[in-house]
């Protein structure tokens, strides 16, 4: 396993994002998806256009910011206990999508400087995970925009929770976990010394957790799935991904104190790797995955992250038989695929370039957005006298990281070495063109 971090620079859909940066896992990937496909399934939704995806940021928050993408907080994931939770947080955030919530901001015209994140609990308890820059938006000078952007918003939150609970029952998964959720929230409205007071329903971006919970309880205990057991396979996967995040994500101490030696689960050894792997303790981090692999040699997952940690201390001769086998048994799964190219390369054997290039090819064929699998294959071409090629993966490379004016150079100077009319040259023509549009676009901004 490999968390792939990297700005999230997806053009103005994602902007409330863009400070942040996206953690990208296939493992993370691939249970997200399946525990929102039943969801998005029910919403309607065409399930190849909807994108579930995490962001590096501890406060506990999901949002949508326009098209289809759902987006989930590293910290999130951190506070809920069950797969339920966030999938009746995910199915919260599809009522938004379907709502046009994210587009209709009718009232955040006026709303200037502030960041209108589709939040799971109000201003006031946001201020729980975000301290005074949570608070800032009822800042003095801001009140009557924020009135206006907030009393629309109101609506559209009591329309998604609506819709949420729509989604969960045609999907036959219990509403518990949304509740189980919402009542988090509540706790840490109280923890952090808040508590409703006159007038606070005009200044929450959503209605109060404590009304919430009794709406969606009201409502979830009608529904015939109310009492169905939650899928134990899912629970188990999102207790795996919970603790590779958070032992990539956390100081070694703290994983160790969550995760004690003592702890001979999954999760547990899952999580240690990282602490060790973090703190440079190679013994100890593959004798954490030593024992993974013991409990299941086949789980390309276990495999995955074996070779990531002998790669990255340095060993990508080791590394690559592992990623070779987590890279097959995926079905050449890019996030894999582009570790497993990575590996090939880092060894430094010309031998193994080939293999690497039809690798990344791939694996760029299957997921274009990725920067560095971008930038590993114009390594490729370089080293085999490609230059034009080369420039062309930059450019590819260097859009995807908003980096215009380096982008329109090599996309430039790609078409210059490129056949006419070729599919290569009429790409670079397009990031040439993509380039230059954002370009002037930032010039009419200033």
């Amino acid at each position: 396993m490999r968390f792939l971090a990297f700005l999230a620079l997806l053009g103005w859909a994602a902007a409330p994002a863009a400070a942040q940066s996206i953690l990208r896992d296939a493992e993370t990937e691939a249970l997200l998806k399946d525990m929102s496909a039943p969801l998005v399934k029910a919403s309607g939704l065409d399930p190849a256009n909807v994108d579930i995806v995490l962001v590096n940021d501890p406060s506990v928050n999901a949002f949508v910011a326009g098209g289809q993408a759902v987006y989930v907080n590293s910290g999130l994931i951190n506070e809920a206990d069950t797969a339920g939770e966030v999938q009746g947080v995910i199915a919260h955030e599809l009522g938004h999508v379907t709502g046009g919530h994210a587009v209709l901001n009718l009232g955040a015209s006026s709303a200037t400087n502030i960041s209108l994140l589709s939040l799971l609990l109000g201003a006031a308890a946001a201020a729980a995970g975000g301290g005074e820059a949570a608070m800032g938006v009822i800042m003095a000078g801001q009140q009557a925009a924020m009135g206006k952007y907030l009393a629309y918003n109101r609506s559209q939150e009591a329309s998604a929770d609506a819709a949420g609970a729509q989604y969960l029952s045609a999907a036959g998964i219990s509403g518990r976990g949304s509740v189980e959720f919402f009542k988090k929230l509540q706790n840490l409205e109280f923890r952090y010394g808040y508590r409703p007071k006159d007038g606070d329903e005009f200044y929450s971006t959503h209605p109060l957790t404590g009304d919430r919970i009794q709406t969606l309880q009201d409502t979830y205990e009608k529904d015939p799935a109310w009492n169905k057991p939650d899928d134990p396979k899912l629970q188990q996967r999102f207790m795996r991904m919970k603790a590779k995040l958070f032992g990539y994500l956390a100081e070694p101490k703290d994983v160790l104190r969550q995760y004690p030696l003592t702890d001979n689960s999954i999760p547990a050894h899952y999580a240690r790797a990282y602490a060790y792997h973090k703190d440079a303790q190679f013994d100890l981090a593959t004798a954490e995955t030593d024992a993974l692999i013991e409990a299941d040699p086949e789980d390309p997952y276990f495999l995955e992250l074996e070779g990531q940690i002998l790669l990255e201390s340095g060993r990508p001769q080791e590394a690559l038989a592992p990623l070779r086998k987590a890279t097959e048994l995926t079905g050449n799964q890019p996030l894999i695929a582009t570790l497993f190219g990575h590996a090939l390369i880092a060894t430094e054997d010309p031998s193994n370039f080939k293999e690497a290039e039809r690798v990344l090819r791939n694996a760029v064929a299957r997921d274009r957005e990725n920067p560095f699998t971008w930038y590993q294959l114009g390594v490729i071409y370089a080293a085999k006298g490609d230059m034009p090629r080369a420039r062309l993966a930059s450019a590819e490379q260097q859009v995807l990281s908003g980096n215009m004016n380096a982008a329109l150079m090599s996309a430039q100077a790609a078409e210059a070495g490129l056949p006419t009319g070729t599919p290569d040259w009429i790409r670079a023509q397009d990031i040439e063109m993509q380039a230059r549009a954002e370009l002037e676009r930032e010039k009419k901004r200033r």
